[in-house]
């Protein structure tokens, strides 16, 4: 492919043009790079033109190339700022690139000459004058208010034009006082520079009184945009009151898109286009009156190519038509190129709007040839080339030889390579070819022979001729027997699941060797993506056999066999019919819909060589898994019958229905769903479930229910019927209970004990009417909360931190505690900021933990149930102790006496805050380093002794024989001892080593 693709030669083609470029002056790169790439074989050179003057690239140092790119260096506004185009151009011609504007970005300093005061009366409007220093491109302007960053805000009664850059305030007020500085941004190089400040004053000689509106700024009467840009009208007025403007437009809506923009002083247009056009006003109006402004918008659209001008190849003589079509408004004009320069009007060539024709092409119109479609906004530039063709007849080299069938006809091509077309003649052996009814001459030089035949064996030389020389080209024609094919069997049934073999056999000239190919409905079968259910089985060299396992459904068709040999193709076909289950039906019509029935018809779909003997009618609802079989009439519905009756169906409720067909062979797929129907409307036939009740506060008696499920409520405006007697009596009260998914209804009557026993029974309803009631349960009416205080509230301190607190449980009957709850809080504190502590069950008995030392705290305990809580008891009182000591025993030391050692420390002596001391616990540690030099194993003992308050010294040695005494049988003495004879102790010249600790 590479190698045929660098033979072929042509012109250039541009793949990259130069775009409209903005240099920033200040960049720290001082390189300009116009862009400009083409195709062409052989490679393009490139040459670059400034405003039509050809660059000279090799006269200034500044200007190089890279590739096709543009490279300025040290570029200045000066002389460097215009319109650029790139030329490429080959041996077979030059082409010129759209024009590209390069400007320059900068923006120089504000002049440093002070700016006069503007003193104006309070209620008049004023306008500070920005006069920006020179720049390029665009800019932002703002303005600051006596200091940086202090900015001025656009309201209604102030303004900034982006235009002119000047504020406008419509009416002064004293706050507007003060230092103003116009400060302005370059949209290219975000450099800012400030102006001198411009002092505002008021002058003393009074206010000034209300007048009309005067439009200070305002668009340009004629508003040229481009299409697809944002268009931004501004419109502003000075006056007292401050002015309202409202914006119309003449003859036609304000487009839906446009936004108005600082106070609506800005009228903003995104993505213009053409329809937007037209005259737009804005009117400004106080009190005092009101004046307007028009001007006219014009949409304007560059050249865009509708229809391009294509590579075109002719014969000489021949001739060029070309035409080329752009759109744009104002309407594009047209001229044409050809090698970059413009063609002139001649008396072979027609120039008319964007048609080219040249009449009798010659070598010398050969080149590259350009499009122009421009209009005063731009131009684009559409290229082709145009070849000449002027060759000798050329043949392919590689010998042509033919095999054909006997009795069929064969055709002999001639494709001589040349321009222009060559004069071709046949001839056999010396002998030209003359035409009769079994020899035909085509018009495209094809030699056709009819009913082929042994005697047209041979050679049959085409010999091609025009003005630049001839060729001639040699076909050798073989004649062979027909080749026929036998597939079998042709036509076979078989149940899916089941496998065939299909054989195809092949009688052909020996001579010639044969391939074949499988197909499927004409298809070329895919062994590798089948699944496995084909093999393709070559049993002798002109027979093969196609194996199908598992037989699917999809893979009844028709089956082909080609045989091909390098003198025919013959094709054979046979018929393979797959039993299995059904088709899905044809689409279900719900044709009567009843409450509880729905009256379904479809169409039978295939029934896949099986006669379909039922089928069966499912259903689908909000409320069931998925899809259920539903019972029918007539039933069964047998496989001649497109139509039964679903029955048992549930009142009002929506449903989906399909059909299911089954032949002797299995159950085939479902039908498409139908649409969604609701049954009718009918009475409640279903009473709530699991009624009963209890619980609830004082004097209330409270039923609950399981709600029936939307499935069974048969209809808009279902509800419950509540019943309910006291036991013994003889009328029921009944309550109305209107919402569906209620659960339960609260009875009051301050008249009834607690734990009162009724009656009850819950029933339902809907807009059709009464359904049934539940079976009758009895219910008892609420015991209520707890009535009276725990008794008998016990305290006692335990610690610093912790408080004891029992107490009795009232006295049995209604409205017993299921636990309680202490609270508790500090003497002086309020009750509402202390702590609350729930037993878990029906305890008498809690342990207040986390308390201060030393502190007064007052506990209440009350019982709580599921309805309330009960009484508090009275407030009792109890006192923490006093914290422990904080300061640890000092100075402690060891003291050896022969073989005993002790642990001496100095006495803790109590602050008043702190509870006395009782005594002091020790304990002891055997090194670690010392434990693995007795060698002993495991983890090293620490030992823990209480001494009494009286005492400051810690015997050691006598603890260390109790401990062993206490613990002998155990592993301890094999974790402290390095032996296991107890006397050895004595003997140590000096005890193990010990870390003591005494708190």
């Amino acid at each position: 492919v590479t190698t045929l693709f660098e033979s072929e030669e042509f012109g250039p083609t541009f793949s990259q043009e130069p775009d409209d470029s903005i240099f920033a002056l200040d960049s720290e790169e001082k390189k300009v790079m116009m862009s400009c790439e083409a195709r062409g074989n052989p490679t393009p050179a490139y040459s670059w033109f400034i405003n039509g003057t050809k660059l000279d690239v090799e006269a200034d140092y500044r200007y190089s190339l890279m590739d096709g790119n543009l490279i300025i260096t040290n570029a200045s506004e000066t002389a460097d700022y215009g319109r650029y185009q790139c030329m490429a151009e080959n041996s077979y011609g030059m082409i010129l690139s759209r024009d590209a504007l390069l400007q320059f970005a900068y923006l120089r300093a504000f002049s440093g000459r002070t700016r006069g005061a503007v003193s104006v009366r309070e209620g008049q409007g004023v306008v500070l004058m920005c006069s920006p220093p020179p720049h390029s491109p665009e800019i932002i302007y703002s303005w600051v208010f006596n200091e940086f960053p202090s900015f001025v805000a656009e309201d209604s009664r102030r303004f900034i034009s982006q235009v002119t850059g000047n504020l406008y305030v419509s009416k002064v007020q004293p706050s507007d006082v003060g230092s103003y500085i116009c400060l302005v941004k370059n949209t290219v190089t975000n450099a800012k520079v400030l102006s001198p400040p411009t002092p505002l004053t008021l002058r003393t000689d009074g206010v000034m009184g209300e007048y009309e509106p005067k439009i200070e700024v305002h668009f340009s009467p004629s508003v040229l945009a481009a299409n697809g840009v944002t268009v931004r009208l501004e419109c502003f007025a000075l006056g007292n009151p401050v002015p309202t403007i409202t914006w119309r437009k003449m003859n036609g809506n304000i487009p839906k898109k446009a936004r108005l923009r600082k106070s609506q002083a800005v009228l903003e247009i995104p993505n213009v286009q053409l329809e937007d056009s037209g005259t737009y006003e804005c009117k400004a109006e106080n009190p005092r009156g009101g004046t307007a402004f028009k001007g006219h918008l014009q949409v304007y659209t560059l050249p865009q190519w509708s229809s391009r001008i294509n590579d075109t190849q002719l014969d000489s003589g021949e001739q060029l038509q070309w035409e080329c079509r752009a759109t744009g408004r104002p309407r594009p004009s047209y001229r044409w190129l050809r090698n970059g320069q413009p063609i002139t009007q001649q008396s072979r060539l027609e120039m008319v709007s964007g048609e080219l024709i040249i009449h009798k092409v010659q070598q010398d119109d050969s080149g590259m040839y350009q499009c122009v479609a421009e209009n005063k906004y731009g131009a684009i530039y559409s290229s082709a080339e145009l070849k000449i063709l002027a060759s000798a007849p050329v043949f392919n080299p590689n010998p042509i030889r033919l095999i054909a069938t006997l009795g069929k006809d064969v055709s002999l091509e001639c494709k001589p390579k040349a321009s222009p077309k060559p004069r071709v003649t046949w001839r056999r052996g010396d002998r030209r070819i003359q035409p009769n009814r079994r020899i035909m001459l085509l018009r495209n030089n094809t030699l056709r022979l009819v009913n082929a035949s042994r005697s047209d064996e041979g050679n049959y030389v085409c010999r091609a001729e025009n003005q630049f020389g001839s060729a001639e080209m040699t076909a050798t024609l073989w004649v062979k027997e027909a080749m026929r094919v036998d597939l079998s069997p042709s036509r076979v049934e078989v149940t899916v699941g089941e496998s065939v073999v299909l054989s195809c056999k092949a009688s052909h000239d020996p001579s010639l060797d044969v391939s074949f190919q499988w197909l499927l409905n004409q298809q070329p079968l895919d062994f590798q993506q089948e699944g496995g259910h084909f093999e393709y089985i070559q049993t002798q060299s002109s027979t093969v056999d196609l194996m199908i396992r598992s037989i699917l459904l999809k893979h009844a068709g028709k089956y082909g066999c080609r045989a091909q040999t390098s003198a025919d193709t013959v094709f054979a076909e046979a018929e393979l019919l797959v039993r299995g289950p059904p088709g899905p039906p044809g689409v279900v019509i719900v044709e009567e819909i009843t409450d509880t029935t729905a009256t379904l018809s479809w169409s039978a779909g295939l029934d896949n060589h099986s006669p379909i003997s039922t089928y069966h009618l499912q259903a689908r609802s909000p409320f069931s898994l998925g899809w259920q079989t539903v019972r029918t009439d007539p039933d069964p519905v047998t496989g001649v019958m497109e139509s039964a009756m679903a029955v048992e169906l549930n009142p009002w409720v929506e449903y989906e229905f399909r059909v299911v067909a089954s032949n002797a062979i299995g159950t085939g797929d479902p039908s498409v769903p139908s649409r969604g129907v609701r049954t009718k409307e009918a009475v409640p036939s279903v009473a709530p479930a699991n009624v009963s009740g209890g619980n609830g506060r004082r004097h209330e008696l409270v039923i609950s229910w399981e709600p029936v499920s939307e499935e069974f409520q048969n209809g808009e405006g279902f509800g419950y019927i509540v019943a309910f007697r006291a036991n013994g009596t003889r009328g029921w009260k009944e309550k109305m209970v209107t919402s569906a998914d209620s659960t339960t209804y609260k009875y009051r009557d301050e008249t009834f004990p607690p734990l009162t026993p009724f009656e009850v029974k819950v029933g339902v309803y809907n807009n059709k009417g009464d359904g049934p009631f539940s079976g009758v349960v009895t219910v008892y009416s609420a015991e209520g909360e707890p009535r009276e205080a725990p008794s008998e509230v016990k305290t006692s301190s335990t610690s610093s931190s912790e408080i004891k607190i029992t107490w009795r449980p009232p006295n049995p009957g209604p409205g017993r505690p299921a636990g309680y709850e202490v609270s508790y809080w500090r003497e002086g504190e309020q009750e509402e900021s202390g702590k609350k502590k729930k037993t878990i069950g029906n305890e008498t008995s809690m342990m207040l933990t986390g308390l201060g030392g030393n502190s007064v705290y007052l506990i209440t305990v009350r019982g709580f149930n599921s309805i309330g809580q009960g009484p508090a008891s009275i407030p009792s009182a109890a006192k923490t102790r006093k914290d422990p000591p904080v300061q640890p025993p000092a100075n402690l030391m060891w003291i050896q006496e022969g073989n005993n050692v002790s642990l001496n420390w100095d006495p803790v002596k109590s602050q008043p805050n702190e509870s006395d001391v009782i005594g002091y616990k020790v304990r002891l540690k055997l090194s670690w380093f010392l434990a693995c030099a007795l060698g002993v194993k495991g983890q090293v003992r620490t030992l823990e002794h209480t001494v009494t308050k009286q005492d400051q010294v810690f015997p050691l040695y006598s603890l260390l024989i109790q401990d062993w005494k206490e613990n002998k049988k155990t592993q301890i003495l094999y974790k402290v001892m390095p032996t296991t004879q107890p006397l050895l102790l004595p003997s140590l010249s000096m005890p193990p080593t010990y870390y003591g600790r005494v708190y």
